[in-house]
Order: C-alpha cells, then sequence, then structure tokens
C-alpha cells in the first residue's frame, strides 16, 4: 500500500465525520472561512517543519510508494493529515459544544421546574 492510499483512506474517514457532525441538527457547523485560513496555516507549517525535519535527517520516506510530488523536502502525501484535522476537529468542537449547551439546557429546565 502506497502513502497515498493510506492518505486518501484518512482524509475519506475525516472529511465523512466532518460532513456527518456538521450536519446533524442543532448544532452550528465551522464556518468555511475559518477552515481555509487554518488549512493554509496548517500546510504552510507542515511545508516547514517538514523540510527541516527532512533535511536534519530525523526520518526519511522510502521513495517507491511516494508520488513523487514534494513541497519543500515534504511529500504531498504528508498534507492530508493537517487536511483531515482541519476538516474533522472544527465539525466534532461544534458538535460537543451543541450536545453541552443541550445538556446544560436540559439541566436549566430541572432547576425551574424544582
Amino acid at each position: 500500500m502506497s502513502y497515498i492510499h493510506v492518505s486518501a483512506c484518512f482524509l475519506l474517514v475525516a472529511a465523512g465525520g466532518g460532513i456527518i457532525l456538521a450536519l446533524v441538527p442543532r448544532r452550528r457547523g465551522p464556518r468555511p472561512s475559518a477552515v481555509a485560513l487554518t488549512v493554509l496555516v496548517l500546510f504552510l507549517l507542515t511545508a516547514v517543519f517538514d523540510t527541516v525535519m527532512i533535511a536534519s535527517g530525523l526520518f526519511h520516506y522510502a521513495e517507491a510508494p511516494l508520488l513523487g510530488l514534494h513541497i519543500g523536502l515534504a511529500p504531498i502525501e504528508d498534507f492530508a493529515y493537517p487536511l483531515a484535522g482541519a476538516m474533522l476537529l472544527p465539525a466534532l468542537w461544534a458538535a460537543l459544544r451543541g450536545r453541552r449547551r443541550a445538556r446544560e439546557a436540559a439541566t436549566e429546565d430541572d432547576e425551574v421546574r424544582a
């Protein structure tokens, strides 16, 4: 299995989870502009720090399973993980925040009734 296959599986799970969590009723999802800015910043950080770590010899990749596209020294496959995180984590955060608000509202209703 090549790195791109692993990355694609990871991205599919993250995208599916992010979409499902963003579409659940009563939960406001993340703002697309905030997600886009997050992706941009994470890609920049990934390009810089992966290049530094690869150049310093902390790790290396076997060339056979790579696509061959690089940004700096970082293979393009490395950018799937920050993209997946930027898709899934804000939706998860919004879902958990909505769940907490619903629980707090239920607690307040119980207190008012008592």
